[in-house]
């Protein structure tokens, strides 16, 4: 046998002793995991009694063996609990709201021998999984009330238990609960409506449309034609122009009323998701992919804008949609009514996990109907952002572009180049929305809450054009 065929042969033994010892030990701590085990308490006091029985008898001592002997005796005769501890959590609803509070339950069965219970239970005032709680090992629930501080997918119970007996010479654990999940909706903000510019698509819905048609806005009063229905004859005006000519009613002096036709709406809400940026420049390099969003950064504000707008719009009856810019399999077709709401609310959530800090932004022509009005948030950091924009502009469609960059940006201060990145920063992004007006399309922040005025310009600016 050669000596590459030597080492080698003692390489795989190695191995496989490596593997079998790795087995017993976690075998062993598998053991001492999941079953009661004796404490260092107990070791301690079986190791003192002997050795003060040991110490009478070798120093004819009667007062160290009186004390050792019945303390090693008491010691070797407790058995351990025999209980299998049960705790598990009550499930709440899968979804919850934002900015709420909520109660959690917790339910405890130590079994027998059981008497302290360490129990791991969420506090409102901090977020996580919550400090370790010291109770009485007794049957019952557990309540704690926590606040759902942020949207997202939340971690919001995991009920680490370890169980001790009297004296706690015996303990069992500690043990990993099972991680509880909840779905965090965006919270929704009250917002004062605008009525948006309306979208001819049928004889039907909640706005003014600029065809005629039957509808409850008047329009226009014309003399009679043929096809006219009766109905809409409006007999004061004819009496008067039947007196102008004489005082009979000839076809000539017949007018009717003539009224806009009602149509639907479209609001098509399209988040940039291709980055979050928060406060702090420094931070903007730090990605962390399936990480929920930053507080109170670019992505956290659009979410909740969206959540606010979309809500608002569909309760006066428009059609709302939902287009996620950094991806484009994702989003919501324009819909109406109380369940297109959620369908929203929880593709934001799951458009916050998406966020790669990197990828195209991208808005096809089929993801916009004719004559919808389209709502882009975006911090604007990218040049194909306002291409993207101006784009979705020249088609026709009415565009509205919504800031929603973090004000007060705070620059790196480990660096001496902190404050001119940050001023480079706003300029840049500063020429960008002033190329955005340039081609017509308004530009707002969403702090300032004036989205609903652009809204109405942007009506009678379209009422003024046709």
């Amino acid at each position: 046998m050669s000596f590459e065929q030597v080492v080698a042969t003692y390489e795989t033994r190695q191995r496989g002793l490596g593997r079998r010892a790795r087995r017993w030990f976690l075998g062993r701590r598998e053991v001492r995991s999941h079953g009661w085990r004796r404490t260092d308490a107990l070791l301690r006091a079986v190791a003192c009694g002997f050795g003060l029985a040991v110490a009478g008898v070798a120093l004819h001592r009667l007062e160290l063996l009186l004390v050792g002997l019945p303390l090693l005796v008491s010691m070797m005769l407790v058995s351990p609990p025999t209980g299998r501890p049960k705790v598990r959590e009550v499930k709440l609803a899968d979804t919850v709201e934002a900015d709420l509070r909520s109660r959690v339950t917790v339910s405890m069965e130590p079994g027998e021998g059981a008497a302290i219970a360490a129990l791991r239970m969420p506090v409102a005032s901090r977020s996580g999984v919550g400090p370790v709680h010291l109770l009485p090992a007794v049957t019952g629930e557990v309540h704690a009330v926590i606040r759902w501080n942020t949207w997202g997918l939340s971690n919001y119970l995991r009920p680490d238990h370890l169980m001790a007996s009297h004296d706690g010479l015996y303990v069992l654990g500690p043990v990993v609960g099972r991680t509880t999940n909840h779905t965090v909706l965006p919270p929704i903000d009250p917002l004062r409506a605008a009525p948006l510019p309306p979208r001819a698509a049928g004889l039907v819905g909640a706005h003014r449309s600029a065809r005629p048609g039957d509808g409850m806005e008047l329009r226009d009063i014309r003399p009679f034609q043929s096809g006219d229905r009766l109905r809409r004859v409006d007999w004061r005006v004819s009496l008067r122009a039947a007196a102008a000519s004489g005082g009979e009613l000839v076809p000539g002096t017949l007018h009717v009323r003539e009224r806009h036709a009602e149509a639907d709406a479209d609001l098509l809400l399209a988040l940039d998701t291709t980055l979050d940026v928060g406060r702090r420049i420094a931070d903007w390099a730090e990605v962390e992919v399936g990480a929920a969003a930053r507080v109170g950064g670019s992505l956290d504000t659009g979410v909740r804008a969206v959540s606010s707008l979309a809500a608002t719009f569909l309760r006066q009856g428009d059609r709302v949609g939902l287009i996620d810019i950094g991806q484009p399999r994702g989003g919501v077709s324009a819909g109406s009514g109380r369940r297109q709401l959620q369908r929203i609310r929880h593709s934001l959530v799951l458009s916050a996990q998406r966020v790669s800090g990197a990828g195209e932004p991208v808005l096809r022509t089929a993801q916009v109907p004719p004559g919808a009005t389209v709502v882009i948030l975006s911090p604007f950091l990218d040049d194909k952002l306002v291409e993207l924009t101006v784009r979705a502009a020249r088609r026709g469609n009415l565009v509205i572009a919504v800031d929603v960059l973090p004000p007060d940006l705070v620059p790196d201060e480990e660096t001496p180049w902190g404050e001119a990145v940050r001023a480079i920063v706003v300029a840049e992004q500063r020429v960008r929305l002033a190329v955005l007006g340039e081609h017509g399309v308004p530009v707002v922040r969403w702090a300032d809450g004036t989205l609903g005025t652009v809204l109405q310009s942007a009506r009678r600016r379209i009422r003024g054009r046709r």
